[in-house]
């Protein structure tokens, strides 16, 4: 066999370097299979009726597109400011009342079906197809948000925003054609009183031909859906065939041609014998009949079906413990580490996704509840979606509780600091929740001076401790 690093200049300039065998018909151009293999378009994006069959009819779709909004969503956030105690009840009461939550987690869950959804701020008073001036916006005018798919919008993909930003050549307006009630009461939103979401991001070219939306998460995985479901059922049709029994009648054939009484007599001799055959029945044959079983085994299926769950599996990036409720194969594998690197995912996704536009519904729902806009250096930070343990946050209490007293000890920080610094982790560990503002205001807000040599009270030894130092008693 020859083997040969081929570097092959073609027309255009194009280079093509692979390990290529012509004469064993290795390699991709060589004259094989694998070199006929190409990828296929198969836009199931645009097929709405066919997404929602999958969506109703496959739990495997419906976990693809739910479990990560689902767990994006519910958590909540932890605020980080100078807000009073009661101004922070009224801003989480208000998220809680408006349904803030449930209505961000089906913006999420139709992004990721459809490739593309939007969230309407609605704005009591205020016209949709102006630009919104949050400025404006005064006590209760702030209903909540409307969840919208892309096939509830016509987007004005010729009348796009030209300024500068994050929404740069996306359409400026949202023509709703289909909503919850009249479409005449929301003819045309403006790109700022809404939340856009799309499944997976497009190249420029490809987002054209998608009127600008995304990618459903479903077609990425349509081909290994397919392939397991193909097998699922494949395993289940088998079942029916795990047992076969073969009965060799002499001159069946003239009897089925004859029909009338021979033929109702052998219906009869099958009947009874399926209805008392046991592992104590006795099966009656004639001297010429035959009868005889074959039984299958199924080994080998289980694992092909976790292989295509598997691929499923990593091209969601959702783990085997998540998406189908079963801990991966090894000895101690409990699927913890699989789901930490699945939360950490999402952290992610929820700085990219939510952050920004949480940023925006909190200054709308601060205006709308508090009357006011939310106070300068104001921070919010997602709550951990892996839940601790009892034991756990015991331990965390205990570290941060040790690090804070050593800090205040050593003049580092303040009494007032070391309050608050106390407070703060109480968000994870539960313990210190009861200090209040004015206990942090009422503390000292200077660190405590370091105690000198000079400072320190001299210390003598008597005569009875310096004879127990001699050795005497």
């Amino acid at each position: 066999m020859t083997k040969r690093r081929s570097t092959i200049k073609a027309k255009g300039n194009a280079t093509f370097d692979s390990f290529q065998n012509f004469q064993a018909g290795l390699g991709i151009g060589a004259s094989n299979q694998s070199s006929n293999s190409t990828y296929g378009f198969n836009p199931i994006t645009r097929m709405r009726i066919q997404l929602e069959w999958m969506y109703r009819g496959s739990w495997l779709v419906g976990m693809a597109v739910d479990a990560p909004a689902e767990d994006m969503t519910r958590a909540g956030i932890d605020f980080n400011s100078t807000l009073t105690p009661d101004e922070n009840d009224a801003l989480h009461a208000a998220i809680e009342d408006l349904q803030i939550w449930q209505s961000l987690t089906k913006v999420l869950k139709w992004s990721r079906l459809y490739g593309g959804a939007l969230g309407y701020i609605m704005i009591d008073g205020q016209d949709p197809s102006t630009p919104l001036d949050i400025d404006t916006i005064g006590e209760g005018q702030f209903k909540g948000i409307m969840p919208l798919d892309r096939w509830m919008v016509q987007p004005s993909v010729s009348d796009v925003v030209d300024e500068l930003g994050h929404y740069y050549g996306l359409p400026k307006f949202y023509s709703v054609v289909q909503a919850p009630v009249s479409v005449s009461k929301y003819p045309k939103i403006h790109y700022s009183r809404v939340i856009r979401m799309t499944g997976i991001d497009l190249p420029f070219n490809q987002a054209q031909t998608e009127n600008m939306w995304g990618e459903s998460v479903v077609e990425r995985i349509y081909d290994r859906l397919v392939s397991y479901d193909s097998t699922s059922t494949g395993a289940a049709q088998l079942v029916y065939k795990a047992h076969l029994r073969v009965m060799k009648i002499e001159g069946l054939r003239d009897i089925i041609a004859a029909g009338g009484p021979a033929m109702a007599g052998v219906q009869a001799q099958i009947d009874n014998m399926r209805k008392t055959q046991s592992n104590e029945g006795i099966t009656l044959l004639d001297s010429t009949d035959e009868f005889d079983t074959q039984q299958y085994s199924f080994s080998g299926l289980s694992d092909m079906m976790l292989q295509f769950g598997q691929q499923i599996s990593g091209a969601l990036q959702i783990p085997l413990i998540r998406l189908f409720g079963q801990s991966p194969g090894g000895l101690n594998s409990s699927g913890e580490s699989d789901l930490r690197t699945y939360y950490d995912g999402l952290a992610k996704q929820q700085n990219i996704q939510l952050r920004a536009p949480l940023t925006k519904i909190l200054d709308i729902t601060a205006r709308s509840v508090l009357g006011d806009k939310l106070p300068k250096g104001f921070r919010f930070s997602f709550n951990p979606l892996w839940l601790v343990t009892e034991k756990e946050k015991s331990d965390i209490a205990g570290v941060d509780a040790d690090t804070v007293i050593k800090a205040f000890e050593s003049s580092i920080i303040s009494q007032a600091t070391a309050l608050k610094e106390l407070r703060q982790s109480s968000a994870l560990t539960g313990v210190f929740t009861n200090i209040t503002d004015e206990d942090i205001k009422d503390a000292d807000d200077m660190p405590p001076k370091a105690e000198s040599e000079a400072d320190k009270p001299e210390q003598f030894i008597t005569p009875k401790e310096l004879g127990g130092m001699n050795g005497e008693v």
